[in-house]
């Protein structure tokens, strides 16, 4: 079996999952639920998506969770607009937002901000992938 970076459908399969966490980031807010658990979502789609966008390029990427690390490795012929950019403050929803204590409790407004970052990086992908 082929590596996933090796296969021919690894980007569609990075994409379809960050589609998934974009779904995920923009239900309710359940009884009882957290804000920073949706902002998880908003965090892994746009960090999958940017995956799916370097795996489509052929550009390798460690496993992280880091977005700026991985904006900074998307190649230099893609023009990045200013809000994929801005998908680097959703770093800290991957973890450290998640543990009681780390960060102050995330808003109803900053979990908006976050599914809409993610949600510009998602279509930006989408956009990226259909021109291949």
């Amino acid at each position: 079996m082929l590596p996933d970076s090796e296969r021919a459908d690894a980007p569609l399969r990075w994409l379809d999952n960050a589609r998934a966490d974009l779904a995920l980031a923009r239900v309710p807010l359940p009884e009882g639920g957290l804000y920073e658990h949706l902002c998880f979502h908003a965090q892994q789609a746009a960090e999958k998506a940017l995956k799916a966008v370097l795996c489509a390029n052929a550009v390798e990427y460690p496993f992280t969770h880091n977005v700026q690390l991985l904006i900074d490795l998307l190649p230099a012929g893609l023009s990045a607009p200013q809000a994929i950019l801005a998908a680097a403050d959703l770093t800290p929803y991957a973890a450290a937002a998640r543990y009681p204590g780390e960060v102050e409790p995330v808003t109803a407004e900053e979990r908006a901000e976050a599914v809409r970052v993610a949600t510009i990086v998602v279509q930006w992908a989408e956009s990226l992938l259909k021109a291949k």
